[in-house]
């Protein structure tokens, strides 16, 4: 099987553009022979490599990332690890299913944190909390007076602000109320990224700009690369919205374009005019018509806005400077203290849903949990629940 759409991420990611230089891991050259191959070293992809290596520490696992590991969807993110749902919903299955929600990223937070105190990872990992925010009146009636009294329900620490307390956490006064939630994390996601594909064992054979041209699933599963290929009996494919490319979930997933920018950090003098010491992170009560933004521990204020549906996840430079325009138009919007504050980075990352919002998640013989996971399972041969929240349907295995 031929595969005809590789990534074409280009380097404009502002969180790897802020960091040091890092030396990626050396192409594949030749053909080799794995006990695991995993394609695709995102989040979801050095979870299972990591977790195989220490379930079979005497397997022989090959990962292979197309690009560089951070450049991608993982890297391109807005930084936050959230522990809660966006939206809670009253009934008691809802409110049982939030539970599970929270446990499972909770988890997955807590064994991030391992990874990152472990191996010195410097990512700019600070639990901050995040503020769920809505800018009229309406928006705090219908979507945020629900979230926390459901939040009060299940027994979540939540805070209600709003007014002159609101304009002095955030330093605008562009938002009616704010839910602010304490369990968030935010981080600089590219670092994160780099920091879990340099710290993998040493039975994970990492293979960068080694993106797979061909996979042929018989007898085993090899695929060809432009410098060689990989033989292995088994398979954990972990490529978000190019799954279709490797044969699964054919015309179920829909991929979506989300373009973010960060500013210049701010001069001591707009510091002061600015009047917030502290960073923050905020997501809007509407996740795709509304602003996530942040204001950094290094002074830069994030802004994530513009979702369109881009099947070809494809971004040309005349989009990234019409977005970086607008992008300076709701900062200036939303902080007219800080008129000479310019955008720095501009760049696209690609969001992938299946149409009908549950989690593509699954294994041809038996079911594979990676653990930094966000999602509940779906069963490969089963109609996927349509209740279940969208998320990454990133993960197949096959053996």
């Amino acid at each position: 099987m031929r595969i005809d759409l590789l990534p074409a991420d280009d380097s404009s990611n502002g969180w790897s553009r802020i960091l040091p230089p890092r030396t990626s891991r050396a192409a594949l050259s030749g053909e080799i022979k794995a006990d695991w191959l995993v394609i695709g070293a995102g989040f979801a992809g050095l979870a299972a490599a990591q977790r195989l290596s220490q379930n079979q520490p005497d397997s022989r696992i090959v990962l292979l990332e197309a690009q560089q590991a951070g450049e991608g969807a993982s890297g391109r993110n807005s930084g936050f690890a959230i522990d809660l749902p966006h939206n809670v919903g009253s009934s008691l299955d809802e409110l049982e299913a939030s539970r599970r929600h929270m446990m499972l990223a909770r988890t997955a937070i807590a064994h991030l944190k391992e990874q990152v105190d472990g191996n010195g990872i410097d990512c700019a990992w600070r639990q901050k909390g995040k503020y769920h925010t809505a800018v009229s009146a309406r928006g705090a009636r219908e979507v945020l007076e629900p979230f926390a009294r459901e939040l009060d329900a299940i027994g979540e620490a939540n805070t209600w602000i709003e007014g002159a307390t609101l304009r002095e956490k955030l330093g605008t006064r562009h938002f009616t109320a704010a839910v602010y939630t304490p369990g968030c994390v935010l981080m600089n996601p590219a670092a994160l990224t780099r920091g879990l594909a340099d710290s993998l064992p040493g039975n994970v054979a990492l293979h960068e700009q080694t993106p797979v041209l061909e996979i042929d699933y018989g007898n085993g599963v090899t695929a060809t690369t432009p410098g060689g290929g990989v033989f292995a009996p088994k398979m954990i494919v972990a490529v978000n919205g190019f799954a279709e490319r490797f044969g699964y979930f054919k015309g179920r997933l829909l991929n979506f374009a989300a373009h973010a920018s960060l500013t210049r950090p701010l001069s001591e003098d707009e510091q002061a005019a600015y009047g917030v010491g502290e960073d923050w992170g905020l997501t809007p009560a509407n996740a795709f018509a509304g602003i996530t933004m942040r204001y950094t521990h290094d002074k830069r204020f994030l802004i994530r806005h513009d979702i369109q549906f881009q099947p070809s996840m494809r971004t040309d430079e005349q989009k990234r400077r019409e977005v970086a325009r607008r992008h300076k138009e709701l900062f200036d919007a939303r902080f007219p203290m800080l008129p000479k504050v310019s955008i720095e980075h501009t760049w696209t990352g690609y969001v992938c849903l299946s149409r009908n919002g549950a989690p593509g998640l699954g294994e041809s013989h038996q079911m594979f949990i990676p653990p930094f996971a966000r999602m509940p399972l779906a069963l490969p041969k089963v109609p996927l629940a349509a209740s279940w929240r969208p998320t990454w349907p990133a993960v197949w295995t096959t053996r």
